[in-house]
């Protein structure tokens, strides 16, 4: 499964990793000891990738377990530092297989090894400004295009930009995540073991992004076995092209994922005000493609999808194609399909979405 969004999505891992274009260092709970802020951002960033992969919104999550909506947020934002049993029941309401439960672990520890005699939670970490003091952006069109050759998955993203703020942007959040086996709720380890063995990695990614027909460099934020956080930067070597207000531009994206690590879903969480968002899946005809999809809101369960996506034949291909206008903010939209002419994969396989 592949989840993306404004913010990227897109989908735990027991490695604790931090790479920028595939050097860096490696942590692991025999390697080397991260920083209690470290800990604390893996393990709001792996709530948030089991909320996205099961389909939950904050309040859903919160009325799961019993808290307040503000709070998830902010454990989430890292405003506020996690109780045990907030980890506890977020494990279980989103049947992580115990990844979110070692993630707090896991921030104990660092804890305690910098102050082994403090009992004091540390302060609250400030909220990442995302992308600019006083930005705010909106999506005037986001259009998702995923092609499947029968080997691997090449998603393309592309998003026309708007600076409505006061000053200019100079970077980019996007997520990718992914999950081979979200249709086995009642097996979560099944990911984690299989990501343990097969982690996703920057090489097969290829990522690639532009804008103005220029390269953007990127800086890897969170790198884990299933689940990536980049920045994309408006600029290169050769010179800075930020996003000024009052401006609009289009950004591409663009990356690589073998079908042993992509599951049969694609996700879009509407992160920033969208005024059209579009997603166009391509198969090969031979596979007899079918494609359904829901929708689910921050006061909704999940639902069919309003509309169907339109199905297209030309030669060897067959394109499925969805759009809808002004989606909601905080909405999913979660399109799946199956490949009637072909056996379903074996349980040992993994697959991106």
């Amino acid at each position: 499964m592949l989840i993306v969004d404004g913010t990227l999505v897109t989908h735990g891992s027991l490695m604790l990793t931090e790479h920028h274009a595939g050097t860096g260092r490696s942590m692991d709970s025999q390697g080397e000891e991260i920083t209690v802020g470290q800990a604390a951002e893996d393990f709001a960033a792996e709530v948030a990738r089991w909320r996205e992969v099961r389909s939950m919104s904050k309040r859903a999550l919160a009325r799961a377990m019993g808290f307040d909506p503000s709070y998830v947020s902010h454990v989430e934002s890292g405003r506020h530092k996690s109780s045990e049993d907030f980890a506890r029941l977020a494990d279980e309401a989103l049947n992580a297989g115990k990844a979110i439960w070692r993630r707090w672990r896991g921030y104990e520890k660092a804890r305690a090894h910098a102050d082994p005699t403090s009992s004091t939670p540390p302060a609250p970490r400030r909220p990442e400004q995302p992308y600019a003091t006083e930005s705010a952006l909106v999506v005037e069109h986001d259009a998702a295009s995923l092609h499947y050759d029968g080997r691997s998955y090449r998603l393309t993203m592309r998003r026309l930009l708007r600076n409505t703020g006061t000053e200019p942007v100079a970077r980019y959040l996007i997520r990718i995540s992914v999950d081979r086996y979200p249709d086995d709720p009642g097996d979560p380890e099944q990911s984690n073991a299989h990501y343990r063995a097969h982690p996703l990695t920057w090489d097969e990614l290829d990522l690639t992004a532009t804008c103005r027909g220029e390269e953007m460099r990127w800086q890897a934020k969170h790198d884990r076995d299933a689940f990536k956080e980049v920045w994309l930067l408006f600029d290169n070597e050769h010179g800075r092209f930020p996003l000024y207000p009052g401006e609009s531009v289009w950004i591409e994206y663009a990356y690589t994922v073998g079908h042993e690590k992509w599951g049969n879903w694609f996700q879009r969480a509407v992160r920033l005000p969208t005024e059209q968002l579009e997603v166009q899946l391509v198969f090969p005809a031979a596979l007899d493609p079918v494609v359904w999809g829901t929708e689910t809101s921050m006061t909704a369960e999940a639902s069919p999808l309003r509309t169907p996506p339109i199905r297209g034949d030309a030669g060897e291909q067959r394109t499925f194609t969805w759009i809808t206008t002004t989606p909601a903010l905080h909405a999913r939209y979660r399109l799946e399909w199956r490949f009637r002419a072909q056996p379903e994969p074996d349980s040992d396989q993994g697959e991106f979405r």
